[in-house]
């Protein structure tokens, strides 16, 4: 419960910060890159991680990691946050800040999974599905995982709809295991 006040806090006031200057759009591109790299670098997790490297080491690499790709703002806010201890968050910060920024525009965050590469004409008829369930703009992401088998698993606002092959073995497996036969002999 802690971390999500501290994610939620900090993401609100680089909101709010953003929103004074204008600078919302370009923010949240920042962040979307910022939380890609620290989904993605185990390293640069564990630096934030560790209580023995100090707050000015962390707000340097964040600098050198960052400095030529975020605007101005994006730079001071993650140096404030590696000077305020709370580099560790930071992946929960950009996530926090990036809903806040989807509810404010009115977009769901949606992810598809499928076991094959999912075609842009599928895509497109997901996004107005989900969009016209919702009357708000689709944000979708793909994800490829082969052990569905086959169908699709779609998440969206807290919803989830699964019609993977994988899901109805599973449903039919448990069936069997009941072993609800009874012979009329």
């Amino acid at each position: 419960m802690q971390d999500y006040r501290i994610n939620i806090n900090y993401a609100k006031a680089l909101f709010q910060l953003a929103d004074d200057t204008q600078e919302q759009e370009r923010v949240s591109q920042d962040m979307r890159l910022v939380h890609q790299v620290c989904v993605e670098n185990r390293e640069l997790n564990a630096i934030f991680d560790n209580p023995e490297i100090n707050a000015g080491k962390k707000a340097g690499i964040l600098t050198a990691l960052f400095g030529e790709h975020v605007s101005k703002t994006t730079l001071v806010f993650l140096v404030f946050v590696a000077k305020k201890k709370r580099s560790v968050n930071l992946k929960g910060i950009c996530s926090m800040y990036l809903s806040l920024y989807r509810d404010s525009r009115g977009i769901v965050l949606s992810q598809l999974t499928t076991a094959q590469p999912a075609d842009e004409e599928t895509k497109a008829m997901v996004r107005k599905t989900i969009g016209d369930y919702t009357h708000k703009q689709v944000e979708l992401e793909t994800k490829t995982d082969p052990s569905v088998i086959g169908g699709f698993a779609m998440e969206f606002d807290n919803n989830m709809y699964d019609a993977t092959i994988a899901t109805q073995l599973l449903k039919l497996r448990r069936e069997f295991a009941e072993n609800v036969y009874e012979s009329k002999l």
